[in-house]
């Protein structure tokens, strides 16, 4: 990742690495632009005041909720590494997918302690119907791979508009009909705000009893209670969780306060989804494009509205 950063902006600007800086106050007061992975374990507190010459903070990380806005400065635009890791993911959720729907763990299970349980059925992704719940990168990349097993797409987004090839697409303000048609839904949008707590104990009753949830966004986005108490109450509901509460990367730890793992009908993954070396180096080129474009005047992607991410 630091050869891919030398070789595209290194030529174009001065480049600090605070792990070598010299006077690493100094290097953050005359940054006019600061690349980050994860700033609350790069920054102390006190070290945010320090960039007022600073005009952008590109992230590497795709997400922004574990950016603490409050202590930046205001003139600070922040932007985030959207749809970088974008295919990865989709992968994983078509992964989780699959499994859940042809029972591949329980069937692994059966044949470990002798059963050859051949007619048990599995089920078929061909016709059915997804909600994306969050049509960015992730979300599109997620649908591509969705059509070719003959998957309808139910698309929800901010703006309720797309170019992309859907049966459906809404807003939020369309979650019920979105839900409750769908055989599949993933998650795959930010959590801002306006996001949090958007899948609770209503909302997973529009959901089919037999419906496959996904989750590669962030947990927060659901209930942590009333999921758990609804895939313990509905054996029939399965779920896919690649997004927990509590995380090492934005908590310091992992926590879960329901036993969801001990329930027949949960696979889970350590928000994984995205980490895949090809994916890795492509979202380090991604963000540095966009140095790039900021530092030509153009137009910056992923530029998040500070108002959403202050918790």
């Amino acid at each position: 990742m630091k050869t891919i950063i030398d070789d595209h902006v290194g030529n174009l600007a001065s480049l600090t690495y605070l792990s070598a800086a010299e006077d690493r106050t100094a290097a953050i007061e005359t940054a006019d632009i600061i690349l980050s992975w994860n700033p609350p374990k790069e920054f102390a507190d006190n070290e945010y005041a320090l960039m007022k010459k600073a005009r952008l903070m590109q992230l590497l990380s795709a997400g922004a909720d574990h950016v603490p806005f409050k202590l930046f400065p205001e003139t600070l635009v922040v932007a985030g590494n959207v749809g970088a890791y974008a295919q990865p993911m989709a992968e994983h959720v078509m992964a989780m997918t699959l499994a859940l729907a042809k029972n591949l763990r329980e069937g692994h299970k059966k044949l470990a302690a002798g059963n050859f349980d051949q007619f048990s059925m599995n089920r078929s992704l061909h016709g059915a119907t997804c909600a994306v719940l969050g049509f960015g990168g992730i979300g599109k990349a997620t649908a591509s791979l969705m059509r070719a097993f003959g998957v309808r797409i139910l698309a929800v987004n901010t703006s309720g508009k797309t170019d992309e090839e859907v049966d459906f697409i809404g807003t939020t303000k369309d979650l019920e009909y979105a839900l409750s048609h769908a055989d599949i839904v993933v998650i795959s949008m930010p959590l801002s705000r306006s996001t949090k707590g958007l899948i609770g104990e209503r909302e997973l009753t529009w959901m089919k009893p037999d419906a496959i949830l996904v989750n590669v966004a962030r947990g927060e986005i659901i209930d942590e209670r009333a999921f758990y108490e609804y895939l313990k109450s509905h054996p029939e509901f399965k779920a896919g969780i690649d997004a927990w509460w509590v995380e090492p990367f934005r908590h310091g730890r992992f926590e879960m306060h329901y036993p969801f793992l001990n329930l027949p009908n949960v696979l889970g993954s350590p928000h994984n989804s995205g980490m895949v070396p090809e994916a890795l180096a492509e979202a380090t080129r991604e963000a540095v494009e966009n140095v790039k474009r900021f530092m030509a005047g153009e137009s910056v992607k992923g530029v998040f509205r500070r108002e959403e991410y202050l918790f």
